[in-house]
């Protein structure tokens, strides 16, 4: 009984994450600049890979496979998920912070720039 409860909710994650791929992908698509696609494509990355990963890692946990077999495909896919849920907003924040201090790409709309104003205030 238990096992069909983790499978159902393994089964669940990996349906979150489809969505969160499906999501992030239209986001990508019709979001105006960069710096909000790559908002989209963060989530997209994150939501899309950590989810599935743990519901492969409940799934595998209840699977008929020897017990060598299912610890080790769930202990991967449990710790590439916490790699992945470190490693992505990071990244995205680096490729933001790069964008930005190179001014490559214009900001538009711009709200609030406070790199823009410690420059001014150097000045």
């Amino acid at each position: 009984m238990i096992d069909l409860v983790i499978f159902i909710i393994g089964v669940a994650l990996m349906i979150i994450g489809a969505i969160c791929d499906l999501i992030g992908s239209l986001g990508f698509i019709r979001f105006p600049n960069f710096f909000v696609r790559l908002h989209a494509a963060t989530i997209g990355a994150i939501g899309g890979a950590v989810y599935p990963l743990f519901g492969v890692a409940l799934v595998a946990l209840v699977m008929d496979a020897p017990a060598f077999t299912r610890y080790v495909i769930a202990g991967g896919a449990f710790i590439t998920a916490i790699i992945i849920l470190l490693v992505a907003p990071t990244g995205s924040h680096a490729l933001a912070r790069a964008a930005h201090r190179a001014r490559v790409i214009p900001v538009y709309p711009k709200v609030c720039d406070h790199l823009e104003e410690d420059r001014e205030k150097v000045r």
